[in-house]
């Protein structure tokens, strides 16, 4: 499931370009958001629900993004599927550090796993002002 690459930085990049062509990639529609919600009252779990985690005091979960909440952070959001038996390792900070460099944005990555897919699974969000330079900059390292 995790690689362990020695490569140069080139060569990381090459992988990753090969990588990231290879991914299914989802661009999802709309804004989302995290909703949270104390330790002791565990979310409901529904359709909507793309992801939940938490820490010691909060569950936090990603939803739709709704309009009523004008001072909530929202966010654009991708996933990747990638095929089984390919060498991701890296990934998410490749991509995290590609679109820090030429967008200036940060990304949170929510991971998963299904076996059925090929195995890992990963969301990406990033500022909803910045969606559309995203999924340029994705496109151009797809191509």
């Amino acid at each position: 499931m995790v690689s362990i690459s020695a490569e140069s930085a080139a060569e990381t990049d090459q992988r990753l370009r090969a990588v990231i062509a290879a991914a299914e990639l989802v661009v999802h529609d709309g804004s989302w958001q995290f909703r949270e919600s104390p330790l002791a009252e565990p979310p409901e779990l529904g359709p909507e629900v793309l992801a939940v985690v938490r820490d010691e005091h909060t569950w936090s979960r990603l939803v739709p993004a709704e309009a009523s909440e004008p001072d909530t952070e929202v966010f654009g959001l991708v996933s990747f599927h990638f095929p089984g038996g390919i060498d991701n390792s890296g990934f998410v900070g490749w991509l995290a550090g590609t679109l820090k460099a030429r967008l200036g944005t940060g990304v949170f990555v929510v991971c998963g796993y299904n076996s059925g897919r090929g195995g890992v699974f990963d969301y990406t969000g990033f500022p909803i002002a910045v969606r559309d330079d995203v999924l340029r900059v994705i496109r151009e390292l797809r191509a």
